[in-house]
C-alpha cells in the first residue's frame, strides 16, 4: 500500500462504525466511509466535538450538518494550498490519500531534465495539476464539471501558481483525448482520476468499468516518443490494483517501462494502522 503520510494539516484520527473522524486544518469531520466495517469504541473526544457532520440518507445521498464551521477555509500540503467547501455527497473538495501520488510524479518531473506535458483527465479540483505545475511541467487539466474547474483555478492562484504554464479545459474527457489524436497532440506523462459513475457535459454516461480500458488504450495514441508516467487512480471496489497493472502493461508494453499497483491509504492516528482509500496504477519509463 502507498500511503499519504506527510501531511500536517490533514488526519484521520480515528474510525468506527461506517465512520471517520477527521482534522482538516483546525477542523474536525465526521464522515461515512465504507471501508469501515468494524466497530470499535469511540474514545476521541471528537467525535462528539465535530465542526462537520455528513449523515447518508437510507434512501441514497444524505446532508451535511455543521456545527460551526466555516463555508470555506484552508489547507496547505507542502507549497501547494487547497480551498475546503463540504458540498454534496460527503465532498470536501480534496482526495488526501492521493498526495502519494503527487509525490511521487512530482519527482519524476523533477528528475526528467528536460520540459514535461502532463494531460490531466477528470483532474477535478486540481490536486494532481498544480503538484504536477509545482513540480514545472506543463498542464493541461480536463473536467467536466465548470464549477470544478473554477475550483482548480482557485486553488492555484491560492497556490501562488496562476502564473504557471496550465491549460484549464472544460469537457467530456473521452472526446477531448479523441480530438487531441486527430490535432496530432502528444503528452509526456497521463493521469487519469476517472470517477465510477458520472456524466460529461451533455449527459454522457461513464462507467467505469465499461469506460476504463477503452480510454487507456486511446491515451496511449496522445504520448510522445519517450514518455515519462502513466498514472490511473480507481475508487470502485471491482477494480483491483492487479487489474489496473494488467491494462497498463498491456497497453505500454511497447514503451521502455514498468508497472506498479497498490492500494493507497491513509495512517489512522488512534490505531497506527492505515485506511485503505482505492486504488492507483503507476506505469513509469526506465
Amino acid at each position: 500500500m502507498w500511503i499519504a503520510d506527510k501531511w500536517k494539516d490533514y488526519e484521520i484520527i480515528d474510525c468506527s462504525k461506517g465512520e471517520k473522524l477527521e482534522r482538516w486544518g483546525e477542523y474536525l469531520l465526521v464522515r461515512p466511509d465504507p471501508q469501515v466495517i468494524w466497530d470499535t469504541l469511540r474514545t476521541d473526544r471528537g467525535w462528539k466535538h465535530r465542526n462537520g457532520h455528513y449523515h447518508r440518507s437510507q434512501k441514497g445521498g444524505g446532508e451535511w450538518e455543521f456545527f460551526n464551521l466555516p463555508e470555506q477555509w484552508q489547507i496547505r500540503y507542502g507549497g501547494l494550498t487547497f480551498n475546503l467547501k463540504p458540498f454534496s455527497f460527503k465532498h470536501t473538495g480534496l482526495f488526501p490519500e492521493q498526495a502519494a501520488n503527487w509525490d511521487w510524479f512530482s519527482e519524476k518531473i523533477r528528475q526528467a531534465g528536460r520540459p514535461v506535458k502532463v494531460l490531466n483527465l477528470f483532474a477535478y479540483t486540481g490536486g494532481a495539476t498544480l503538484a504536477a505545475a509545482a513540480a514545472g511541467a506543463s498542464v493541461t487539466h480536463v473536467d467536466a464539471s465548470k464549477g470544478m474547474v473554477s475550483w482548480a483555478k482557485e486553488n492555484a492562484s491560492s497556490s501562488g501558481l496562476s502564473d504557471k504554464p496550465v491549460r484549464w479545459l472544460v469537457d467530456d474527457c473521452v472526446k477531448f483525448v479523441e480530438r487531441e489524436i486527430r490535432r496530432g497532440r502528444r503528452y509526456d506523462a497521463v493521469i487519469m482520476d476517472p470517477p465510477s459513475y458520472g456524466r460529461g457535459p451533455k449527459g454522457e454516461i461513464w462507467k467505469i468499468e465499461d469506460a476504463i480500458h477503452p480510454l487507456i488504450k486511446l491515451c496511449t495514441q496522445l504520448l510522445s516518443e519517450e514518455p515519462l508516467f502513466f498514472l490511473v487512480n480507481s475508487y470502485t471496489t471491482g477494480l483491483a490494483p492487479a487489474v489496473l497493472t494488467y491494462m497498463l502493461g498491456t497497453e505500454l508494453k511497447k514503451y521502455h517501462g514498468t508497472v506498479n499497483s497498490q492500494e493507497i491509504g491513509l495512517p489512522v492516528t488512534s490505531t497506527g494502522l492505515y485506511l485503505p482509500c482505492g486504488a492507483s496504477g503507476r506505469w513509469e519509463a526506465v
